[in-house]
């Protein structure tokens, strides 16, 4: 009866970051962030649009004594006052952003119940028109239509570049697991290696062709690789847990990572580089918005010195009757227009010192963004010349391995045939190991360098295309299982392009 064997699960660099832009807590916080700002934008273009209202009191009893006047002796007198009011707008109110007034289409019902007269008044407004102006005061709306749609591009573009963030962290972590992952199976092997050897140094101690310190010095050699074992397993359990924590899957213990081999030789211009981070990079964005806040606060405090005037007005149509028939009947002329004013006589300097205030904070603000705008060129430039270098250096660093783990197969068969000592074995190894895990850090520094200058730009340098932002769901979303990504029996590795593996870098990563 044969037995059912689990088979093992891949993860692809590929997949994991598709899992981790889905799926990590960072990348919902990334899309819960984004939509944020964009209902904030959605409300803002909402205050664009006519708005209608309705409004008004019901049922309000009043029972109590009130104070009047008699408008022919001038006496007051205290009465009871025994009234319910009812009253009820319905109004169609549009902002008007070029100028700041406001323009209402009104329909107005008022009802007052005097019981102890059992007397019943309505008056009613149809229709009136009302236009509030500002004349000179600050227009909010007017900067808020300048400034609005920046900041939500600036968020589009920084939700893309925090998922970017998000392929970074992952990608760290994966190459974690890969260096763990190599040192536990290269000291595996190790420990095949030591015990056979160690057999081979017992028979040659039993023909004395070798001496008592060889054989316990190989027997120390096998005791410290099977050490290495455990601490190895320890470190590469540690490792998978942070990169499977981070992605938020469960059921990991089967799970095989697929190292990323293909590394594409990419070099990239200096100057397109720049041209892309300027036209995708949020940079820019920010540099605008920082120079309107800026204007906006000096057009703000020059408003606010001075004369200061408002114009209202508002005509319609209105009517007073005991019934509601002809409250509505016979409508009578409403027209009313005013301005008010207000003038500051002396303020002590107070205006024209905020005024200036506010100059000279933008002249600050245009040096601060002259001074950041030469350092993020700087940085950029950096990037590029440090991603440049990366593909060679890989390159060199596989001829390493590759150097290493053929002069251990020879030092290896020179020890099985008596030719050196153990400590001879043990330097080789050494440098073999040391040669694996440098390939694997050169790899992590490729694919790190190649997705920061991916973030910095949002621009995909292999695909030759624009990054976008996906629609974020705001549906929770589920912990995942290993079942959620390949198997490995019949997959071919993909690479971070969606790519098989086909160039020189994929040879045996893990091999000797």
């Amino acid at each position: 009866m044969g037995c059912c064997v689990a088979k093992a699960q891949t993860l692809t660099l590929t997949n994991a970051i598709k899992i981790a832009q889905e799926n990590s807590l960072d990348a919902q916080i990334a899309r819960f962030s984004f939509m944020s700002k964009y209902w904030q934008y959605r409300s803002f273009k909402a205050e664009l649009m006519p708005s209608v209202n309705l409004g008004g009191v019901l049922g309000n009893f009043n029972h109590s004594v009130v104070e009047t006047r008699d408008y022919e002796t001038g006496r007051l007198k205290q009465v009871n006052n025994n009234t319910m009011t009812n009253f009820m707008t319905l109004s169609l109110d549009q902002k008007i952003a070029a100028t700041g007034g406001t323009i209402s289409l009104q329909s107005y019902l008022y009802r007052l119940d005097q019981f102890d007269y059992n007397d019943k008044t309505y008056n009613s407004q149809p229709l009136r028109i009302s236009y509030t102006q500002s004349l000179r005061s600050f227009n909010s709306l007017k900067w808020e239509k300048k400034t609005a749609p920046v900041e939500y591009q600036i968020a589009e573009r920084d939700y893309i570049s925090n998922l970017q963030s998000v392929t970074i962290r992952v990608t760290s972590l994966f190459f974690n697991v890969l260096a763990a992952q190599s040192n536990y199976k290269q000291s595996l092997a190790t420990v095949e290696d030591r015990e056979r050897l160690y057999e081979i140094s017992k028979s040659r101690l039993n023909l004395t062709t070798t001496t008592k310190s060889e054989v316990l010095q190989m027997e120390l050699s096998l005791l410290n690789a099977r050490m290495s074992v455990k601490k190895n397993k320890i470190a590469l359990d540690e490792a998978m847990y942070d990169l499977f924590s981070y992605l938020r899957l469960t059921d990991y213990e089967k799970a095989d990572l697929v190292p990323p081999y293909s590394v594409p030789d990419i070099i990239v211009n200096a100057d397109e580089v720049l041209q892309m981070a300027i036209k995708n990079s949020s940079h820019s964005l920010e540099q605008k918005l920082q120079m309107l806040e800026a204007q906006k606060t000096l057009a703000q405090a020059k408003s606010n010195k001075g004369l200061q005037m408002t114009l209202s007005s508002e005509i319609g149509f209105s009517k007073t009757g005991s019934t509601l028939g002809s409250a509505y009947s016979r409508l009578n002329d409403n027209e009313i227009i005013g301005l008010s004013l207000s003038l500051p006589i002396f303020d002590w300097g107070v205006s024209k010192g905020r005024v200036k205030m506010a100059q000279a904070q933008l002249e600050v603000v245009k040096t601060q963004l002259e001074q950041s705008h030469l350092d993020y060129m700087q940085s950029l430039r950096k990037k590029v010349t440090q991603f440049n270098a990366q593909p060679t250096q890989c390159k060199d660093a596989l001829r390493a391995q590759e150097i290493a783990v053929e002069r251990y197969e020879i030092t290896r068969k020179r020890y099985e045939a008596g030719a050196i000592s153990v400590t001879e074995l043990n330097t080789a190894q050494q440098e073999m190991e040391a040669a694996k895990a440098q390939y694997i850090s050169q790899l992590s520094s490729f694919w790190n360098d190649y997705y920061t200058l991916q973030q910095a730009t949002l621009y995909d340098w292999q695909n030759k295309r624009s990054l976008t932002a996906p629609s974020p769901a705001l549906t929770h979303t589920p912990m995942l299982s290993t079942s959620d990504f390949p198997e490995r029996e019949g997959a071919a590795p993909l690479t971070p392009t969606g790519g098989v593996v086909s160039n020189e870098l994929g040879r045996g990563l893990y091999g000797k």
